[in-house]
Protein backbone atom coordinates (compact mmCIF):
# COMPACT_ATOMS: atom_id res chain seq x y z
CA UNK A 1 0.00 0.00 0.00
CA UNK A 2 2.60 2.27 1.15
CA UNK A 3 4.94 1.88 -2.05
CA UNK A 4 1.64 1.87 -4.38
CA UNK A 5 1.01 5.32 -2.89
CA UNK A 6 4.55 6.43 -3.66
CA UNK A 7 4.60 5.02 -7.43
CA UNK A 8 1.75 7.14 -7.68
CA UNK A 9 2.86 10.71 -6.14
CA UNK A 10 6.08 10.03 -8.15
CA UNK A 11 4.35 9.03 -11.55
CA UNK A 12 2.08 12.19 -10.79
CA UNK A 13 5.50 14.39 -10.22
CA UNK A 14 7.35 12.96 -13.63
CA UNK A 15 4.09 13.70 -15.83
CA UNK A 16 3.82 16.82 -14.46
CA UNK A 17 7.55 17.64 -15.61
CA UNK A 18 7.10 15.64 -18.88
CA UNK A 19 4.09 17.61 -19.78
CA UNK A 20 5.59 21.15 -18.91
CA UNK A 21 8.85 20.06 -20.73
CA UNK A 22 6.54 18.78 -23.67
CA UNK A 23 7.77 15.49 -23.81
CA UNK A 24 5.20 13.70 -22.32
CA UNK A 25 4.65 11.29 -25.17
CA UNK A 26 8.42 10.22 -25.09
CA UNK A 27 8.25 9.64 -21.35
CA UNK A 28 5.68 7.82 -21.90
CA UNK A 29 7.21 5.44 -24.28
CA UNK A 30 9.83 5.47 -21.89
CA UNK A 31 7.70 4.45 -19.00
CA UNK A 32 6.03 1.29 -21.57
CA UNK A 33 8.91 0.18 -22.33
CA UNK A 34 10.39 0.07 -18.72
CA UNK A 35 6.62 -1.49 -17.21
CA UNK A 36 6.84 -4.15 -20.32
CA UNK A 37 10.47 -5.20 -19.49
CA UNK A 38 10.13 -5.17 -15.82
CA UNK A 39 6.81 -7.86 -16.07
CA UNK A 40 9.09 -10.19 -18.07
CA UNK A 41 11.98 -10.01 -16.15
CA UNK A 42 12.03 -11.37 -12.48
CA UNK A 43 15.87 -10.91 -12.32
CA UNK A 44 15.63 -7.33 -13.25
CA UNK A 45 13.21 -6.72 -10.55
CA UNK A 46 15.41 -8.69 -7.84
CA UNK A 47 18.49 -6.70 -8.66
CA UNK A 48 16.89 -3.86 -8.21
CA UNK A 49 15.05 -4.31 -4.95
CA UNK A 50 18.53 -6.08 -3.94
CA UNK A 51 20.36 -3.99 -0.87
CA UNK A 52 23.01 -6.11 -1.42
CA UNK A 53 23.61 -4.49 -5.35
CA UNK A 54 25.24 -0.47 -5.75
CA UNK A 55 23.38 1.58 -6.58
CA UNK A 56 25.91 2.55 -9.57
CA UNK A 57 25.78 -0.78 -10.68
CA UNK A 58 22.09 -0.42 -10.94
CA UNK A 59 22.12 2.39 -12.76
CA UNK A 60 24.34 0.86 -15.04
CA UNK A 61 22.16 -2.14 -15.69
CA UNK A 62 19.14 -0.29 -16.33
CA UNK A 63 20.82 2.05 -19.26
CA UNK A 64 22.30 -1.04 -20.26
CA UNK A 65 18.59 -2.50 -20.61
CA UNK A 66 16.84 0.40 -22.04
CA UNK A 67 19.78 2.23 -24.07
CA UNK A 68 17.38 5.05 -25.70
CA UNK A 69 15.70 6.45 -22.83
CA UNK A 70 15.01 10.56 -22.69
CA UNK A 71 17.10 12.86 -20.21
CA UNK A 72 14.33 13.49 -18.26
CA UNK A 73 13.70 9.31 -17.69
CA UNK A 74 17.25 8.68 -16.69
CA UNK A 75 17.51 12.09 -14.05
CA UNK A 76 14.33 10.20 -12.93
CA UNK A 77 16.18 6.70 -12.04
CA UNK A 78 18.87 9.16 -10.74
CA UNK A 79 15.98 10.62 -8.02
CA UNK A 80 14.73 7.30 -7.37
CA UNK A 81 18.36 6.15 -6.64
CA UNK A 82 19.11 9.04 -4.36
CA UNK A 83 15.91 8.60 -2.62
CA UNK A 84 16.50 4.67 -2.18
CA UNK A 85 12.88 4.05 -4.28
CA UNK A 86 14.71 2.33 -6.97
CA UNK A 87 12.62 -1.05 -6.27
CA UNK A 88 9.43 0.46 -7.45
CA UNK A 89 10.21 1.72 -10.71
CA UNK A 90 8.18 -0.82 -12.12
CA UNK A 91 4.78 0.18 -10.22
CA UNK A 92 5.53 3.83 -10.88
CA UNK A 93 5.84 3.55 -14.73
CA UNK A 94 2.74 1.84 -14.58
CA UNK A 95 1.06 4.55 -13.17
CA UNK A 96 2.45 7.09 -15.29
CA UNK A 97 1.01 4.77 -18.06
CA UNK A 98 -2.33 4.74 -16.63
CA UNK A 99 -2.13 8.90 -15.54
CA UNK A 100 -0.93 9.69 -19.16
CA UNK A 101 -3.80 7.59 -20.86
CA UNK A 102 -6.48 9.59 -18.36
CA UNK A 103 -4.87 12.87 -18.99
CA UNK A 104 -4.78 12.09 -23.17
CA UNK A 105 -8.59 10.99 -22.66
CA UNK A 106 -8.46 7.16 -23.05
CA UNK A 107 -8.40 3.88 -20.56
CA UNK A 108 -7.48 0.77 -20.89
CA UNK A 109 -9.99 -1.93 -20.48
CA UNK A 110 -8.78 -5.19 -19.26
CA UNK A 111 -10.76 -8.31 -20.16
CA UNK A 112 -9.29 -11.39 -18.30
CA UNK A 113 -10.37 -14.22 -20.25
CA UNK A 114 -9.82 -18.28 -20.01
CA UNK A 115 -8.69 -18.05 -23.59
CA UNK A 116 -6.95 -15.52 -25.82
CA UNK A 117 -9.94 -13.01 -27.50
CA UNK A 118 -10.42 -13.26 -31.27
CA UNK A 119 -10.20 -9.85 -33.35
CA UNK A 120 -13.76 -10.02 -33.81
CA UNK A 121 -14.59 -10.71 -30.17
CA UNK A 122 -12.11 -7.54 -29.01
CA UNK A 123 -13.62 -5.17 -31.73
CA UNK A 124 -17.11 -6.11 -30.85
CA UNK A 125 -15.80 -5.71 -26.44
CA UNK A 126 -13.95 -2.28 -27.61
CA UNK A 127 -17.05 -0.62 -29.40
CA UNK A 128 -18.96 -1.87 -26.29
CA UNK A 129 -16.79 -0.49 -23.44
CA UNK A 130 -16.56 3.04 -25.70
CA UNK A 131 -20.52 2.99 -25.74
CA UNK A 132 -20.51 2.79 -22.00
CA UNK A 133 -17.50 4.87 -21.42
CA UNK A 134 -17.68 7.14 -23.63
CA UNK A 135 -14.30 7.71 -24.36
CA UNK A 136 -11.10 6.55 -26.27
CA UNK A 137 -10.31 2.74 -25.22
CA UNK A 138 -8.03 0.23 -25.59
CA UNK A 139 -8.42 -3.28 -24.97
CA UNK A 140 -5.76 -5.38 -22.71
CA UNK A 141 -6.54 -8.90 -22.81
CA UNK A 142 -5.30 -10.99 -19.80
CA UNK A 143 -5.73 -14.84 -19.65
CA UNK A 144 -6.31 -16.69 -16.52
CA UNK A 145 -7.41 -20.16 -17.36
CA UNK A 146 -8.49 -20.54 -13.50
CA UNK A 147 -12.10 -18.73 -14.36
CA UNK A 148 -12.80 -21.37 -16.02
CA UNK A 149 -14.97 -19.38 -19.23
CA UNK A 150 -16.61 -16.20 -19.16
CA UNK A 151 -14.85 -12.71 -18.89
CA UNK A 152 -13.93 -10.70 -16.33
CA UNK A 153 -14.26 -6.84 -17.29
CA UNK A 154 -12.07 -3.91 -15.51
CA UNK A 155 -12.33 -0.12 -17.11
CA UNK A 156 -10.53 2.01 -14.29
CA UNK A 157 -11.98 1.80 -10.76
CA UNK A 158 -15.30 -0.78 -12.37
CA UNK A 159 -15.24 -4.44 -12.95
CA UNK A 160 -18.22 -6.69 -14.33
CA UNK A 161 -17.54 -10.29 -13.40
CA UNK A 162 -19.20 -12.58 -15.56
CA UNK A 163 -16.68 -15.30 -15.75
CA UNK A 164 -17.78 -19.08 -14.26
CA UNK A 165 -15.68 -18.84 -11.36
CA UNK A 166 -17.38 -15.69 -10.23
CA UNK A 167 -21.07 -17.04 -10.67
CA UNK A 168 -19.88 -20.11 -8.41
CA UNK A 169 -18.60 -17.79 -6.17
CA UNK A 170 -21.70 -15.72 -5.99
CA UNK A 171 -24.10 -19.02 -5.73
CA UNK A 172 -21.24 -19.99 -2.66
CA UNK A 173 -22.30 -17.04 -0.92
CA UNK A 174 -25.81 -17.11 -1.10
CA UNK A 175 -25.85 -20.64 0.01
CA UNK A 176 -23.67 -19.80 2.93
CA UNK A 177 -25.51 -16.89 3.67
CA UNK A 178 -28.91 -18.14 3.39
CA UNK A 179 -27.59 -21.21 5.80
CA UNK A 180 -28.57 -23.82 2.96
CA UNK A 181 -26.03 -26.84 2.63
CA UNK A 182 -27.38 -28.88 -0.23
CA UNK A 183 -26.79 -32.99 0.47
CA UNK A 184 -25.22 -33.93 -2.63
Amino acid sequence: MKHSRAAIRYAKAVLNLSLELKKADTINDDMQSIASTMEGSKELQIMLSSPVIKSKIKKSALLAVFKNLDKISIRFIDLLIENKRLSILSQIAKQYILIYDLHKGSEVAKVTTAIPLTKALEEKILIKVKEIVGKEVSIENIIDPSIIGGFILRVGDKQFDASITGKMNNLRREFEHNHYVPKF
